[in-house]
């Protein structure tokens, strides 16, 4: 009887073959996505021919744009009758735009120099992959900033560091008998650093001094970014002392800081602009001038803050009881246990609202025109269209803060949800 042996017998697997065309790559995602369905092709085509209605429209508005021109004028005689935006004004505005119409032209590179170290200064905070060696840097910078931006003997910065260098070393001090003995002990410490270092700035006024710039000579994108980027950085901090307020068990602080977050909450904040501009004044002592900017910063931080408490507030209530009871059980008094535990969890939940905040607070600073602050809106609606050699020129200017403010919180908006896959907020 002979053997019945197969000629040929695979011992290893096929080599997986390639998807069909339809179902892999851009041809997939336009048959899913586009033209799935019969609604799906007439909204597609519907949205492809509003599409190009706009662009044909807009497009020759773009290209036949003029970028050379002393006025409103010379762009109409370079376009002769056709279509065509006048850029110049952003060419020769340029300056004003950005810095403010009374800021000194040799002094640009301050608030450039102090932009360009605020990329540093921010980086360990925003990324945990830069050393954070440079967190010293963060500390210093905001005192640095404001040397470079308002000028002045460096002195007053220094002595601002070291007050609260020994606010702080008093606070963890005393921080053993009491979150409240510590934050006493720190101010007072604070106070009387400050005071002393009165003494040594008008001793040694002159020593490393910048050409002072006065408050009323900022304006342009530079005040928008100032206002902004203070704002949103004292707020966080005082949003979330506000939420622990809030939730406390001791009657007074909890209804003190309920009575503040739901009134400032029902209140807008042009009204407390206004009140910037008139009447915080009042509550300050007889014959001192409060610079327009602090009051416009107390305000727009004390706005924010409200708004940002009852994010992180949301932050609290969505951790589980058990996060709480397990710091107990460690024997962590409260002060501990909300900074190693409790709020480290509830920070990462809040990411979307804290940043949704922050993003409407950025906008929001352009309201400060209401007040006469010729921020990069109210240079527009200001000296530049009141000047006759560009008045009537509109979309050029509003399109381009649009595309500018845009810029700067599609920005803020894509680092957060990368922050978020960093930090996997929703515990997948």
């Amino acid at each position: 009887m002979s053997d019945n042996k197969a000629s040929f017998v695979r011992d290893e697997l096929l080599p997986p073959a390639p998807p069909p065309v339809s179902e892999a790559g851009a041809i997939k995602w336009v048959r899913e996505n586009l033209v799935s369905s019969p609604l799906n092709i007439i909204m597609t085509v519907l949205a492809l021919w509003v599409v190009y209605s706009i662009v044909s429209g807009v497009a020759p508005w773009f290209i036949n744009g003029v970028w050379t021109g002393s006025s409103v004028r010379d762009c109409y005689d370079i376009l002769d009758g056709t279509s065509g935006a006048c850029f110049a004004v952003l060419k020769e505005r340029w300056p004003q735009l950005i810095y403010g119409f009374k800021y000194s032209a040799k002094e640009y590179w301050r608030p450039n120099l102090a932009l360009v170290l605020l990329c540093v200064a921010i980086a360990p905070v925003l990324f945990s992959k830069v050393p954070k060696q440079i967190l010293w840097f963060t500390m210093i910078y905001p005192f640095l900033a404001f040397w470079l931006i308002w000028g002045g003997t460096i002195l007053t910065s220094v002595v601002a560091i070291s007050g609260f260098a020994v606010a702080f070393y008093a606070f963890r001090q005393l921080e053993t008998r009491g979150v409240a003995v510590g934050l006493l002990g720190g101010l007072a410490a604070a106070i009387i650093c400050w005071t002393l270092g009165g003494y040594v700035t008008s001793a040694g006024d002159g020593f490393l001094a910048l050409p002072s710039v006065p408050s009323r000579d900022m304006g342009g994108f530079m005040l928008n970014l100032i206002l902004g980027t203070v704002c949103v950085s004292l707020s966080i901090p005082l949003g979330i002392a506000l939420a622990l307020g809030r939730q406390s068990s001791l009657p007074i602080i909890k209804w003190i800081c309920v009575l503040f977050i739901e009134f400032i909450r029902g209140v807008p904040l042009i009204t407390l602009l206004f009140v910037a501009n008139v009447v915080l004044a009042y509550f300050f002592p007889p014959d001192t001038n409060i610079d327009l900017i602090l009051r416009v910063i107390i305000m727009i931080t004390l706005f924010s803050a409200a708004y940002i408490a009852e994010v992180i507030r949301g932050g609290l209530a969505a951790l589980p009881i058990g996060q709480y009871e397990a710091a107990n059980s460690l024997g962590l008094d409260y002060a501990q246990a909300m900074r190693l535990i409790i709020l480290p969890q509830a920070l990462k939940v809040s990411i979307p609202g804290i940043v949704n905040v922050a993003v409407g607070l950025f906008k929001d600073t352009t309201l400060v025109s209401i007040i006469s602050m010729f921020d990069l809106v109210g240079m527009i609606r200001g000296p530049v269209l009141g000047s006759t050699a560009w008045n009537g020129v509109y979309w050029e200017l509003f399109g381009f803060a649009a595309l500018i403010f845009f810029v700067v919180c599609y920005g803020i908006s894509q680092y957060s949800q990368w922050l978020e896959r960093q930090l996997e907020t929703d515990h997948r």
